[in-house]
């Protein structure tokens, strides 16, 4: 499934080059989420399907998938071609056009949406996408306030980085934005003292009602919820949950926002996570694995009923770039190979018979994995100090000496040629959905490795 891959032995290696690109970069980037001094990015010499490399040649198995965007793995031969095919003929166009290369992105996007998602908006990028969802459903409903999950991310932009859940809001969260937060299911932890999926399900929901109707259901535009919490920790929600959001919302008349920016084009193993749950939103937003990350773009999937209202009075929104037309050559190709080679079944397959079982079994051996959780490429292990008390390795937003273990944690991946995604206390295991049963093998027994070190810092430890 994957693209062939070079040997460790066969990898160019030019220290000089690195050295100078790094230099470069410390002197003019001004990296994101970063204070500025205190990093020390990797120099990326070149990647190809699940791998990359620098330029000291080593090379990395990137159970990251970049930012878990390259669901069809680095360099695939037909989006790079497509994207060199497409400049070639007619490199960019203004989004008031009819372009031959949106169209189809959008044609093919909208038969893998669910329901009657037809009418595609394009962005640049997933925060883009969140905005202009809000937008629309602020405009249909005539309402303001939305609704969101604690343990979430949206996004950066203004009304995206309001609607997250994580700390990454506090620097920039005035609370004038009309954004109401609530718990949402994560029986592990559960915030509702729930000790079953049926209890957790059954309370969040509750909570969320109780949210609604103490803030005023006239008041509410939409609530926006990730299908599967990406970034905040792959909670997987329990059965009858997403039915039931979706049901107050019928009740109430709010829109319902899925947010499929991480989850959607394969990576749960179904085009859209909403299939796990016959779930049908009133918008979808997506990103990143519509064509991989190889040129940005996102967009938002907007029913009927939404669409419509916008036949007579114009939409009050736009952007220079939406559905530029190497982007969606890029997603044209993505989403034809896609289909071609079976990369959604893949995922599917790979997942529920190899890294669902392999991570499960390092978890029997490890102490320091609380919980194994996931479905198809779209896994987490939550790593603590006391499976007893379930004490985080680290504590919630950890930073410096607070954050070793975790830091220790990432360092072993690394030296064992392993690229993981690490957030607070937990390691996500998010490679393409195009990885060999051979390469998830192989980043299972890294991960073995680094679990080791992990395990010093349990209290058994």
């Amino acid at each position: 499934m994957s693209n062939a891959n070079p040997s460790p032995s066969s990898l160019p290696g030019d220290p000089a080059a690195g050295a100078a690109i790094k230099a470069t970069d410390r002197a003019h980037v001004f990296h994101p989420w970063a204070a500025q001094g205190r990093i020390d990015p990797l120099a990326v010499a070149g990647a190809e399907g699940s791998y990359f490399w620098d330029h000291d040649g080593n090379r990395y198995l990137d159970f990251s998938s970049g930012l878990v965007f390259t669901n069809i793995g680095y360099q695939h031969p037909k989006v790079v071609a497509a994207i060199q095919e497409q400049a070639g003929r007619l490199a960019t166009f203004a989004p008031g056009f009819a372009v031959e290369a949106r169209a189809e992105a959008a044609r093919l996007i909208a038969e893998r949406t669910p329901g009657d998602l037809d009418k595609i908006f394009f962005t640049n990028g997933g925060a883009e996408a969140v905005e202009n969802a809000v937008r629309l459903a602020r405009l249909h409903t005539g309402r303001t306030k939305v609704l969101s999950a604690y343990r979430s991310y949206h996004g950066a932009t203004t009304t995206a980085i309001h609607l997250t859940g994580d700390p990454r809001r506090w620097p920039s969260d005035q609370g004038a934005a009309g954004v109401v937060h609530f718990w949402a299911p994560y029986l592990y932890r559960s915030p509702f003292h729930a000790t079953s999926e049926e209890q957790e399900c059954e309370r969040a929901l509750a909570h969320l009602e109780d949210t609604i109707v103490f803030e005023g259901p006239g008041t509410i535009a939409a609530i926006v919820l990730e299908t599967v919490p990406g970034t905040a920790g792959i909670m997987v929600p329990p059965p009858g949950y997403l039915p039931g959001v979706r049901a107050l919302c019928d009740r109430y008349g709010i829109v319902l926002v899925l947010d499929e920016v991480m989850a959607g084009f394969g990576r749960t193993g179904r085009w859209f996570a909403a299939e796990h749950f016959d779930v049908v939103p009133d918008l979808l937003t997506f990103a990143k694995g519509v064509n991989s990350g190889y040129v940005p773009l996102g967009g938002v999937a907007i029913s009927a009923e939404i669409a419509a209202g916008f036949e007579d009075r114009p939409y009050p929104g736009g952007l220079t770039y939406s559905g530029h037309p190497l982007a969606c050559a890029a997603a044209v190709a993505t989403i034809t190979a896609m289909a071609e080679e079976g990369v959604v079944e893949h995922a599917a397959r790979i997942g529920a018979d190899v890294i669902g079982p392999g991570l499960r079994e390092l978890a029997a051996r490890h102490p320091s994995v609380g919980e194994v959780r996931g479905l198809g490429m779209f896994w987490a292990l939550e790593l603590v100090r006391d499976r007893d008390t379930r004490e985080p390795l680290v504590p919630y937003n950890a930073a410096g000496e607070a954050a070793a273990p975790m830091a220790a944690f990432a360092a072993a991946c690394r030296k064992a040629g392993l690229w993981p995604f690490v957030n607070m206390n937990r390691t996500h295991v998010v490679p393409p959905c195009t990885i060999t049963e051979e390469e998830a093998k192989e980043g299972l027994a890294a991960l073995d490795t680094a679990l080791s070190v992990a395990d010093t810092y349990t209290t058994g430890g």
